[in-house]
């Protein structure tokens, strides 16, 4: 069977299959040096240094130079770093150390590689629930996660809600400004609750999530950036956390992951203040299957395949929509649990922001 399959074979289709499935695993032991090299401090100390030796970078990061050497040229292979063969020196150019040295920068995207890590540690997990059909809950899976997630979407986040997310919705920055009741259901570590609280010291600010440890990292980096007085972190379902009069309801990249996302925005029906705005970030998706192909559309099914569903079967799986949800899913929900105005405010590569009012 495998020989006349061989005959009939397409070679150029065939070529571009084997060329496309080369450049993954590259990807994926690529990504294993760029983890090593952000743990290493190896991309900070080349950031605005110039060309270096293997010997210099070596000195600077405090390794053994000869496993540096190695490194570099992984580094060099995939296009992370530039080689200057004439003075054999290796050099981090400003647009690759705002993607592999710049911690701040929202294009910065060494700690992602810790979500591929925990899914590969979650192997056995994955495929006894694909066999079972049971679920895996987003505290059971390997450590790794958690902050790969929270810190790949901090910098998104700190780039991009306040100054271009917030202002596409109808007038919720004024709100906040002079003083407003904010909810962030599913906040994990909280940064997006400790960037609006930062950016409106006049509003009051209350994150839920039900992953405890995730709710205490929250409460340490609140502190750590001075406004744990206007900001609380609580464990709470989304379907029942408590308070009323919320003037804004956010959903970052979570309504998905849940079991039962109707009964969700259900309760942020009730729990709204009259003239109150639910702010709904999700992966950005077209609402087709074949309209998602895309390296970043792979990304979040695959994603979606072990951890976002996995944990909304772990919810009880009413409706399990997935990471590539789609608007027009999204808007059924909230059409369901009796939201009357749904709209698309703001889209980028990565994210839907969706503004929902009853």
């Amino acid at each position: 069977m495998a020989h006349t399959q061989s005959r009939t074979a397409d070679a150029a289709k065939l070529d571009q299959i084997v060329t496309r499935a080369i450049g993954d695993l590259s990807a994926g032991y690529g990504g294993v040096m760029v983890s090593l090299g952000h743990r290493l401090g190896l991309y900070k100390a080349m950031a605005e240094a110039g060309p270096l030796t293997s010997r210099e970078l070596a000195s600077r990061a405090g390794c053994a130079e000869r496993y540096v050497r190695e490194w570099l040229g992984s580094q060099v292979a995939g296009g992370y770093v530039a080689y200057h063969a004439i003075s054999d020196t290796y050099e981090l150019t400003p647009e690759q150390a705002l993607v592999l040295a710049d911690e701040d920068s929202p294009y910065f995207i060494p700690n992602a590689w810790a979500v591929p890590a925990s899914m590969w540690s979650d192997e056995e997990k994955a495929v006894e629930a694909f066999r079972t059909g049971k679920g895996i809950a987003w505290g059971d899976h390997d450590g790794r996660l958690f902050c790969g997630v929270a810190a790949f979407y901090r910098n998104a986040y700190r780039a991009s809600l306040v100054p271009e997310w917030l202002p596409a919705l109808d007038g919720v920055v004024e709100k906040l400004r002079a003083g407003a009741l904010v909810a962030d259901v599913g906040c994990g570590h909280g940064h997006s609750t400790v960037l609006m609280a930062e950016a409106f010291p006049a509003s009051e600010f209350l994150g839920f999530d039900t992953h405890q440890e995730s709710v205490a990292e929250a409460r340490r980096i609140a502190a750590e950036v001075g406004v744990a007085q206007r900001t609380a972190f609580t464990t709470a379902r989304a379907d029942d956390y408590p308070g009323a009069g919320y003037d804004l309801i956010c959903f970052f990249d979570c309504l998905h992951d849940m079991g039962d996302p109707v009964a969700a925005a259900a309760h942020a029906a009730k729990a709204i203040a009259p003239g109150g705005t639910v702010m709904l970030v999700e992966p950005f998706a077209h609402d087709h299957v074949e309209d998602n192909v895309s390296p970043v559309a792979r990304i979040y099914y695959a994603a979606s395949t072990t951890i976002c569903c996995a944990h909304a079967i772990s919810d009880g799986g009413r409706m399990v929509l997935g990471a590539q949800a789609g608007e027009a899913r999204l808007a059924d929900v909230f059409r369901k649990a009796g939201f009357s105005h749904f709209r698309r405010a703001l889209e980028t590569p990565f994210n839907l922001i969706l503004e929902a009012r009853l």
